[in-house]
């Protein structure tokens, strides 16, 4: 790692670990977090990028690195505050596990986030016994200790197919049975929260959420099966679990029978925000390594001019992606009643693009893309572990099949209608209420980022700052308020019936075009936020670069560009990556 001042800086190595010892700010616990892992790129470091690849060729987890952080209470991140935990907004929460994602995907997924995806079913509905149980097994500091068995969904993966059965017996409880050939972390988990379908017919109320406690099962009535071999994600330790008739207690009940699909629909908003909010974390590392190998052996360290424009993009791109997460993330608390239809189109359209931007960085890492030694091997990594990291809870099939019965609705009650949202929305420091699952809603109605959009446009029509940057601005904003009103017009002419519409390949389309368009929604609020800060972020160029990328994913009519607003994001990427910040809207200082 370089200073600031290019000389060569000594390796950042990992700092002792005590869960007492974790800040309560978001910002001071992502940097301890940070400073606990050291420098990745420190040959030394038993959690840099040799050896979790070392891990991920051996198929194994990184042991050393979950000891590390199980020792520094990472289970106390998804545990809410009231129950002792550190899990308070999930805005600071994402931006918490960056530090996990940007080494290591599969180790944020592993013995990360899925035991919140596990545990918000509790968090949502469960008594107080069940609150209690699963936040001391996560203040234990192993969350690979809890893990979810989803039902399965329409166009599941492998995560998703097959699901469990749950039939009341005389005198209360239940007998599960069933089969899923890949559950992640089955084979150490002893608290699986499990979606079991508990009604012979489809519907609502076809399906209830059970807390299975290992401990408290007859013997042989749950049966661990082999592992099985993934081609991305290789060291997380993804296996079968079987059960087959095995007496449940009344008591496992987590809600009421036939809760399971509204919870799940609550529940998710969460899960679908967040994966997007702490992949965008590896994608920066990938940036990372472009830069690097655009830059190592030329004068200056900058990179030949015919990769300015794909570095400049990504990193504009990234920001975009960064601006929708975090608007869904901060939804989440600040518009509970609203925030579905956010959150699916946050899951439906970042891992989209963070994939397109991966395909361009490998036309800047060239033969590099293909080392997989610790300089360049994350790469390699992220393409194969992002399609199971971004599909393994709920893929895009499942995200359009919240917003596309939505449409209709919305163009004929909402767009162009609901007042805009609270500035507080697209600002990260600004205060938020606390996460609360049970004030999740999944029937609002109002549209606040249009909404948000349309204000936007109207405001920059009205401004007359001199100078083609703000022209471009103005211009493209508009482009996108254009583009919505002839969404509007085609969803409101969708069928009424939402079974009719969800196998229109059509509908899916306009869903998609509705994505980007909130996609471009978020980096307006986000920038106009910055107003008079005086910071990157407050510099239009970015949100020019990052809606005309948008634009042109739409077919839009895209201004051309003045130079200096490439030229603008590239030397703040540059400058970045000397200093050793990230590529996010945080610019935080990293360990390496």
């Amino acid at each position: 790692m370089t200073t600031p001042t290019g000389t060569l800086a000594a390796p950042v190595r990992p700092v002792p670990a005590r869960p007492d010892a974790a800040p309560r700010g978001g910002a001071e616990r992502a940097d301890w977090y940070e400073r606990l892992l050291g420098d990745p790129h420190d040959p030394g470091n038993p959690h840099g990028y040799a050896a979790l690849l070392a891990a991920d060729d051996r198929r194994e987890v990184p042991a050393a690195t979950e000891e590390l952080l199980a020792g520094a209470g990472l289970g106390a991140e998804f545990v809410p505050r009231e129950l002792g935990g550190r899990l308070s907004r999930p805005d600071v929460l994402a931006r918490v596990l960056r530090p996990l994602f940007r080494r290591d995907a599969a180790l944020g997924f592993g013995f990360g986030i899925t035991a919140l995806f596990g545990a918000s079913a509790v968090w949502a509905a469960g008594d107080a016994r069940q609150r209690a149980d699963v936040a001391a097994r996560l203040l234990g500091g192993e969350p690979g200790r809890v893990t979810i068995l989803h039902h399965e969904l329409a166009h599941a993966n492998a995560v998703l197919r097959d699901e469990f059965s749950a039939r009341s017996i005389p005198g209360g409880g239940f007998t599960v049975d069933g089969r899923k050939d890949v559950v992640i972390n089955a084979d150490r988990a002893d608290t699986f929260v499990t979606y079991a379908r508990t009604a012979t017919a489809a519907g609502p109320r076809s399906h209830s959420v059970l807390l299975l406690d290992a401990a408290r099962l007859p013997s042989g009535a749950l049966r661990r099966l082999e592992r099985v071999r993934t081609t991305g994600m290789r060291g997380s330790r993804f296996a079968g679990l079987e059960l087959s008739g095995c007496p449940v207690p009344a008591d496992a009940l987590v809600g009421e029978t036939g809760d399971g699909v509204a919870l799940a629909l609550r529940t998710y908003q969460v899960n679908r925000c967040l994966i997007p909010g702490t992949v965008v974390a590896g994608a920066d590392s990938v940036l990372r390594f472009a830069v690097r190998a655009a830059t190592t052996g030329r004068t200056g360290n900058r990179p030949a001019r015919r990769w300015h424009t794909a570095l400049a993009g990504v990193f504009a791109d990234l920001l975009a992606c960064d601006s929708m997460a975090l608007t869904g993330l901060r939804a989440l608390s600040l518009l509970p009643d609203d925030a579905h239809l956010p959150a699916a189109a946050v899951k439906m359209t970042v891992p989209e693009l963070l994939r397109e931007d991966l395909e361009e960085l490998a036309t800047v890492l060239g033969a590099h893309g293909y080392d997989r030694g610790p300089l360049y091997g994350g790469f390699q990594k992220l393409v194969r572990d992002l399609p199971v990291a971004g599909l393994g809870h709920a893929g895009t099939a499942a995200c359009q099949a919240v917003i596309v019965p939505q449409l209709r609705t919305l163009a004929r009650q909402s767009w162009f209608r609901t007042d805009e949202p609270s500035s507080r929305l697209f600002l990260p420091e600004a205060p938020l209420p606390a996460l609360d699952y049970r004030r999740l809603g999944v029937a609002g109605r109002s549209d606040v980022l249009v909404a948000s959009l349309v204000g936007s446009a109207e405001r920059l029509a009205e401004q007359s700052a001199p100078g083609p940057v703000w022209s471009a601005l103005a211009g493209l904003a508009e482009a996108f308020a254009t583009e919505m009103r002839s969404l509007r017009e085609l969803c409101a002419a969708l069928p009424e019936s939402a079974r009719s519409v969800l196998v229109d390949p059509y509908a899916c389309t306009l869903a998609e075009r509705y994505g980007l368009v909130l996609a471009a929604a978020a980096c307006l609020g986000v920038w106009q936020g910055q107003d008079g800060t005086g910071s990157f972020l407050d510099d239009p160029a970015w949100v020019v670069l990052a809606l005309s990328r948008i634009g042109r994913r739409l077919g839009l009519p895209v201004p051309e560009l003045p130079d200096s607003v490439a030229g603008s994001v590239l030397e703040e990427l540059l400058t970045r990556h000397r200093e050793g910040r990230s590529f996010d809207l945080y610019a935080t200082q990293l360990a390496g």
